[in-house]
């Protein structure tokens, strides 16, 4: 399964539902005909979180496998024998720590996909996630509609093309300006607070756009907006 060095998935302070407080995803069932199947590893000192990503990740269309550790010495043990698409990596754990480990893993494996978990109150942590090399980084406060945007995102791009993958029957929805440039900042694990304030448009403006997204897509949330926009071609 190839990768791609593409675009970075950002999500800072965003607040919601916590993802240990929901762990039902609401994606049509078409949406797991999107990409070939992959495996994720979750990395995490904290038992707790790293079982409750565990279980949101699992949840989500595509992914077939998902794989634990606790700390950044295990993981790239893991790595090794497990080669997974997608690492979820703590930025702060006991040990060489998450930006050691992730640094360590791209040096070893440059194909390697690790995105940092961190807290969003944290901008250090924030800084070395970008700096270890890592596509990105995402809250660990983030929702379960977040978490599951950002991998939809990434696990999208080091996929197939988007024009090799079937797309779904019917016409295709017809989005405004606004709409795609919503479902734009979705992709990019922007709230519809930051997409408001690059559009220069209030985030209660956001939410209708966002609602008349939903509804023409049928999409439930983010998470399913994201993935029927990358099945029709409209996010690359």
């Amino acid at each position: 399964m190839g990768r791609s060095r593409g675009r970075r998935a950002a999500v800072g302070g965003l607040g919601g539902t916590s993802v240990s407080s929901q762990l039902t995803l609401k994606v049509p069932p078409e949406a797991a005909e999107l990409t070939g199947m992959a495996s994720v590893m979750v990395c995490d000192d904290a038992a707790l979180h790293r079982d409750t990503v565990r279980r949101v990740v699992s949840l989500l269309p595509g992914i077939d496998r998902v794989i634990t550790a606790g700390s950044g010495e295990e993981a790239i043990a893991r790595f090794e024998a497990d080669r997974p698409d997608l690492v979820l990596m703590d930025v702060r754990m006991p040990g060489i720590g998450g930006v050691e480990a992730a640094r360590r893993l791209m040096s070893t494996h440059p194909g390697a996909t690790v995105v940092m978990l961190t807290v969003a109150t944290d901008p250090e942590a924030v800084g070395w996630a970008v700096v270890s090399g890592a596509r990105g980084y995402i809250a660990k406060d983030a929702t379960r509609e977040e978490l599951a945007a950002m991998i939809s995102l990434v696990l999208g791009t080091v996929q197939q093309p988007v024009a090799a993958r079937a797309t779904p029957e019917g016409r295709r929805p017809v989005l405004t300006q606004r709409e795609q440039q919503v479902l734009e900042g979705m992709c990019r694990g922007q709230s519809n607070g930051e997409i408001g304030r690059s559009l220069f448009l209030s985030e209660d403006t956001i939410k209708t756009h966002a609602r008349r997204l939903f509804r023409k897509l049928g999409a439930a949330d983010r998470a399913a907006a994201v993935a029927t926009g990358f099945r029709w071609g409209m996010l690359t």
